[in-house]
């Protein structure tokens, strides 16, 4: 599993680094999404799945491998 983080769609909600902090981040000065880790392991990749799905904008994509 792979994540990108669309930064120019990230409304800021902030819902995925609530959810998923050990993978998301927050900017301080205005609460864009920070990817902390592209490739999560197993035991934290259905937190960050969740989070993709929460996510109000839909910034966040999972890639998953071939």
């Amino acid at each position: 599993m792979r994540l990108t983080a669309d930064t120019t769609t990230c409304v800021a909600s902030g819902q995925c680094a609530m959810l998923a902090p050990e993978t998301f981040g927050q900017r301080a000065d205005d609460g864009t999404v920070i990817l902390l880790n592209s490739e999560p392991p197993a035991d934290q990749r259905d937190t960050a799945r969740q989070a993709a799905l929460i996510c109000p904008s839909g910034a966040i994509q999972i890639v998953e491998p071939d």
